[in-house]
């Protein structure tokens, strides 16, 4: 008799998280909307809409309520418009919920999903969507917006001499629905893109560690044990992180040394504003590509401080590479990608700065593992086709308009030879393997239903 587990459990998680059909693309806005339109329209009393709130180019933001259970979960993508895996996983959530009594039963929820957060800033990267797997293609049509302009880093702050009130009218519209629905989950769905798969968690929620990682493992994903994103957060487990504090930033940049005012020109985080209702927060992060180095602990003959200064002269080197090429062009229009590159080019030099005060501490001399030194490395080549393909969309877009002097177009086609070098570096890495977008998903759907588990198990236990 074939043994059928029991709905929700973590075994039927697993389960459910592996059976998701071939993914080959992301799907653009107005796809996106139109799939959850069309959901609603199908269960009419089950799944609801209404508008939370307008974008700053005028397009409305709508969220969908599915279910009438007495927990609050909030689902959100878009947060950071190049990174796409949150689209496809609320809409298989959604189409899970509505078309499953027994799943929906298994967690008592009510779950409020806004399919994207940030419609203006998604529109600048569906150029790569129909292409994932190409990491140069999806470069040269890659937009992240500057710091104080990204939604999930746009929540206010104040903290010593750091004052952020700048909040978008997209945030603002998150605030609001935070603030009503006052969540006991939330899931702000991000992706990486290249290494393993990793975590951070708001609090720690018994047994959502283990779950986590079980999650890719049982697709066959691997674990980041490479550098984190930032020296501040807290391991809870192998790739598992506390959620990154703005505070913390702020802290640990004084302690090099650093100006940390100056340095910091966003908010704080969707956590940090919902962890006045108590709200656990989740973030899975995922990579497009992996590399047999990403989860490499053998110790290598490198100390982790040589890592760091060859790191930190690759960063110094390629913002001013990228800062003389800006200077050196007549620019006359306020683009979304002028703004970008004018916050993410000087900041990689400070980083770099940054990164050589790093190497100097006490813990440095030990030898680095093969997933440290392939993490620094790769944060390199990820940075320069990240910045150097927005600083190539600002000139094309000042020579698409019709008026670029000379020295702007000797600028523009300096930046297109620079980003060619930089992309033919890339691709020589030959072990870098496309994941299937189908198993990212699943990463994110996993994990979700896994920590909403963790915490009926938490309650069940007090």
């Amino acid at each position: 008799m074939t043994h059928s587990p029991t709905p929700g459990s973590l075994e039927d998680i697993l389960e459910r998280s592996g059976a998701i059909p071939a993914i080959v693309d992301f799907p653009g806005v107005d796809e996106l909307l139109a799939s959850f339109e069309q959901l609603s329209s199908l269960h009419p009393g089950l799944m609801r809409s209404r508008r939370i709130g307008t974008s700053r180019l005028g397009e409305p933001i709508p969220m969908f309520s599915i279910g009438d259970g007495s927990r609050s979960h909030l689902l959100f993508a878009g947060v950071h418009p190049n990174e796409p895996i949150g689209f496809r996983m609320l809409q298989h959530l959604a189409a899970a919920l509505t078309d499953d009594d027994t799943l929906r039963d298994a967690f008592d929820a009510t779950w409020h999903i806004i399919p994207c957060i940030d419609p203006d800033g998604t529109r600048l990267n569906e150029g790569w969507y129909p292409a994932p797997s190409d990491r140069s293609f999806y470069a040269r049509h890659f937009y992240r917006p500057a710091p104080d302009e990204q939604v999930e880093w746009t929540f206010p702050f104040a903290y010593k001499q750091a004052w952020f009130d700048r909040v978008l009218p997209e945030t603002q519209a998150l605030m609001r629905v935070i603030d009503e629905v006052q969540p006991d989950f939330m899931v702000s769905l991000h992706n990486a893109e290249l290494g393993g798969v990793y975590f951070y968690l708001s609090g720690e929620v018994g047994g959502a560690v283990d779950a986590l990682q079980a999650v890719p493992r049982s697709l066959g994903l691997p674990l980041d044990t490479g550098e984190p994103e930032t020296p501040t957060v807290r391991p809870l487990g192998t790739a598992v992180y506390s959620m990154i504090s703005m505070s913390e930033e702020y802290d640990f940049l004084e302690g090099l040394g650093v100006d940390a005012a100056t340095m910091i020109s966003n908010g704080e985080s969707s956590s940090s504003y919902a962890a006045k209702y108590g709200t656990v927060s989740l973030v899975a992060e995922l990579p497009y590509w992996s590399h047999p180095d990403a989860d490499d602990e053998t110790p290598t003959a490198q100390s982790y401080a040589a890592v760091l200064r060859r790191k930190a002269d690759a960063l110094i080197e390629t913002g001013t590479a990228l800062q003389r090429i800006v200077d050196a062009a007549d620019l006359t229009l306020d683009t979304p990608f002028r703004r970008a590159t004018g916050a993410f080019v000087p900041y990689l030099i400070v980083n770099g700065e940054t990164e050589h005060r790093r190497a100097e501490g006490e813990d440095t001399a030990r030898r680095a593992t093969g997933a440290e030194v392939f993490s620094n490395e790769d944060i390199v080549r990820c940075f320069r086709l990240r910045y150097g393909g927005m600083t190539l969309r600002m000139l094309d877009a000042e020579v698409a308009a019709g008026h670029a002097t000379a020295r702007t177009r000797r600028a523009h086609a300096e930046m297109e030879a620079l980003f060619g070098r930089w992309c033919e570096e890339s691709d020589s890495h030959a072990d870098l393997t496309a994941l299937p977008i189908e198993s990212l998903v699943g990463v994110q759907f996993g994990a979700t239903l896994a920590v909403a588990r963790c915490l009926i198990d938490a309650e069940t236990d007090r």
